[in-house]
């Protein structure tokens, strides 16, 4: 409690401290002079005060100075920086137009804001990707994906082979918020986890974070993905797309009348079905397997202190045959409202849709027939202020309400006189209510940023809770009426980071995030499912809490062409979920009884080198981590490695520009192979031969390794030419490395007392050809 009342008394002096004299205010908007895009996290440098900061996530500024003379340097990374002599006397406004660089497609490069911003930028355990850059990185199948991208550095874990699955520092997969457009994803994965719901057309910015969160996200703890669309091209129509291997894509943009109004439709879809018609097999000829994603966005500017977006993801997953039917996707829907209180008071007022359904079922009228469907939904409403109080404070705060609507699973017969009957696991409503404030203060060589989130959690009826002794078997139940709160969890967490500049090339940084989770997933696989369940915290599941800490060093050589960085972080979990052995998962509306509880702890180091020089980009990325389970019920009480602990992963990330249009790029993977349980004997009793398991994932697949390469070639560009192209050539798996997908132990048919091992691997050598085109 002492803390807590310190830690807000330390916010508000030190926000108190930093209070200037009487000051006049320059604030605009930074965009993309050739679409009028807003730029995120572009750099604003005052030479004077040797003091600046960046626009936020919708390219808006302000500064407040004295009145005076000033030289204003405005810089994002592939752009031409800008300068403008200022004389200051009185509120001003001063929106930027950049010009992108010449080489800016030409590069292949996880980016910052500016050359040395891995050594000044107070933000540490974070990452962003320009979406322009990774279009050149080796794909698989031909489709460029944000997610496989990210999985290339420190502290993220694929979690299986081809999967969109990703776990980060130990997590595991449903403890990643992953946002578009603000908008919750619930299952971010297109067939089966091969494909990401990312369309890289449509996408203008993805941060991610892995520490160090900031105070205005919650709800997950161990990263956030923030990915933002495109806002549509307000100067002119413009049409890209791309033709692959199984799929195709077609992204338009342009105003509506004026340059106050924008729009941007993007589409995606695969044709594995359009060729299956063509295999000479009539089993698989009437089979239907594809998936398609529709982005949009509207935007309109309705004077200087507002404007309004209105943005919308629609997609899904679809395979048919003669038996079975089986389907799943998300819808985002996210409104926005920018309005200017004042020069120094932005808002931002978001009203968000997000859901996420599955079903399963079989095919026309059997007499056994059966359909599946699950659903989970949010309604959500949000407020975010920025408040700039002068160059050294820039004040964040905020709230917001949702509610979650939970449907775990309903299954009905199909055709007259089916003996199946309706069945329906009990649904669930709960409201999740955040709020939060932060700052960031520069006292000379030293930045502190610091923050506090707060966050309740209801559950809501209509509901059915059962209670569980201590074997977890039910021992009583309560029916709660609609919309009765019943159960609320609440609590502060707390966000701190330090930056120490030590030379103009080096610095320390150190940071503490306390997070809360209150939401989690069933789910039978490591790699995780279109059938996995969200279920809510609730009377019998406590919220999951981290606490952690990182420490950093950060440095650049050679004129900032070579980035280097190490960091090393502990982070301890509560209330950590596991499963009892042989849970029963799915359509079962006693889950609660299914689960295990206790404690977990990571820690490791990462290590990250990136390179930039004229022809030749990429970076080097290791990292080291170790994480651990220990739950009573489970592994007799004893420590277990969690599902995610991969003591070693490391990627390689090559691209040389061999001439001007001619790019040829390479990554190379490996990581040390998933823990998993074995089993060490077998034992026959009555004539049945068993298996004896070892410990909990005492043992381990073997080690993952793959190269992939790709050669781009852009066609020729001429001032008068609208019509650019270029040709993607990739190979996925170049030296055929069959890893280790699953290993099942079979008995041998021939001799029952024999058993051996069966390796299922899914890739072999994979090649790719993909057609880009832009006009």
């Amino acid at each position: 409690m002492y803390f807590k009342l310190y830690f807000v008394a330390l916010v508000f002096s030190l926000i108190a401290f930093g209070v200037y004299g009487q000051e006049h205010t320059v604030k605009g908007n930074i965009t993309d002079k050739t679409n009028g895009e807003k730029l995120i996290g572009a750099h604003i440098f005052i030479e004077e005060i040797d003091k600046g900061n960046v626009s936020n996530s919708y390219g808006f500024y302000s500064i407040s100075l004295p009145e005076g003379k000033y030289h204003i340097k405005y810089s994002f990374v592939g752009y031409k920086p800008k300068q403008k002599v200022l004389s200051l006397t009185s509120d001003t406004t001063l929106n930027i137009e950049l010009i992108p660089a010449d080489q800016v497609l030409e590069e292949v490069d996880v980016t910052a804001e500016k050359k040395d911003a891995n050594v000044t930028a107070n933000q540490m355990s974070s990452e962003k990707l320009e979406v322009k850059k990774i279009r050149k990185l080796p794909t698989f199948m031909g489709e460029v994906d944000i997610i496989k991208s990210i999985q290339l550095l420190p502290g993220v874990h694929s979690t299986s082979e081809g999967s969109s699955g990703y776990s980060v520092r130990g997590g595991s997969i449903d403890q990643n918020l992953i946002l578009l457009d603000e908008a919750t994803v619930y299952n971010a994965s297109h067939l089966l986890g091969f494909f990401s719901v990312f369309n890289n057309d449509a996408i203008r910015n993805v941060e991610l974070y892995k520490g160090d969160i900031p105070a205005k996200y919650g709800g997950r703890l161990s990263s956030v993905l923030d990915v933002r669309m495109k806002e549509g091209n307000n100067k002119d129509f413009t049409a890209k797309g791309g033709i692959g291997n199984i799929s195709s894509r077609l992204t338009l943009e342009g105003p509506i009348g004026d340059t106050e109004t924008s729009y941007i439709l993007s589409g995606r879809r695969t044709y594995f079905d359009l060729f299956i018609p063509l295999i000479p097999n009539d089993e698989i000829q009437g089979n239907k397997l594809y998936f398609y994603d529709f982005n949009a966005k509207i935007n309109h500017r309705l004077n200087e202190n507002n404007r309004f977006f209105l943005s919308g993801y629609f997609g899904r997953d679809l395979f048919k045959n003669d038996f079975a039917d089986f389907g799943f996707g998300n819808n985002t829907a996210t409104f926005r409202w920018n309005h200017l209180f004042s020069d120094k008071l932005f808002s931002n007022l978001t009203v968000l849709y997000s859901r996420y359904d599955y079903h399963l079922g079989t095919e026309g009228d059997s007499p056994i027939g059966y359909l599946w469907k699950s659903d989970l939904k949010d309604y959500k409403v949000k407020m975010d202020f920025n408040y700039y109080l002068n160059p050294s404070n820039t004040i964040k705060f905020g709230l917001s309400s949702t509610l979650h609507q939970f449907n775990p699973g309903t299954i009905e017969g199909k055709g007259a006189g089916n003996p199946i009957n309706t069945y329906k696991v009990p649904g669930s409503q709960a409201l999740e209510h955040q709020a939060y404030i932060s700052n960031q203060t520069e006292t000379g060589r030293f930045t502190f940023k610091y923050g506090l989130h707060f966050s309740a959690f209801q559950n809501m009826g209509e509901s059915l809770v059962f209670d569980y002794d201590e074997n977890y078997d039910v021992s009583d139940s309560t029916q709660y009426e609609a919309g009765e709160i019943y159960n609320t969890y609440f609590g502060l967490s707390p966000r701190l980071g330090i930056k120490f500049m030590l030379t103009d090339a080096s610095s320390l940084k150190w940071s503490y995030s306390r997070t809360r989770q209150y939401m989690q997933l069933a789910r039978n696989s490591s790699a995780g499912t279109p059938l996995d369940i969200w279920f809510p915290s609730s009377p019998n599941v406590k919220p999951q809490i981290a606490d952690q800490i990182a420490l950093g060093y950060f440095r650049n050589f050679a004129d900032n062409k070579i980035e280097t960085s190490i960091e090393a972080y502990y982070k301890k979990m509560y209330n950590t979920i596991d499963f009892k052995d042989h849970a029963n998962l799915l359509l079962n509306k006693y889950l609660e009884g299914e689960l295990r509880f206790g404690n977990s702890f990571s820690y490791g180091a990462e290590f990250m080198l990136k390179f930039k020089y004229p022809k030749l980009n990429g970076w080097l990325s290791y990292t080291y981590t170790h994480t651990m389970r220990e739950i009573n019920t489970i592994n007799d009480g004893e420590p277990y490695p969690a599902p995610y602990n991969k003591p070693h992963d490391l990627s390689i990330v090559l691209s040389y520009d061999i001439t001007k249009r001619l790019t040829a790029s390479s990554t190379w993977v490996y990581a040390t192979g998933t823990p998993v349980t074995f089993p060490t004997g077998r034992y026959e009793y009555n004539g049945v031969i068993a298996p004896v398991y070892s410990e909990k994932n005492g043992y381990r697949m073997p080690d993952y390794h793959r190269l992939d390469l790709s050669v781009t070639l852009q066609g020729k560009k001429r001032p008068d030419k609208k019509w650019h192209s270029e040709w993607n050539f990739s190979v996925y798996n170049a030296y055929n490395r069959k890893n280790a997908w699953a290993i099942n132990f079979k008995q041998d048919e021939e001799n029952p007392k024999e058993t051996y091992a069966e390796k299922t691997y899914l890739f072999s050598i994979i090649p790719a050809i993909t057609y880009n085109f832009t006009f």
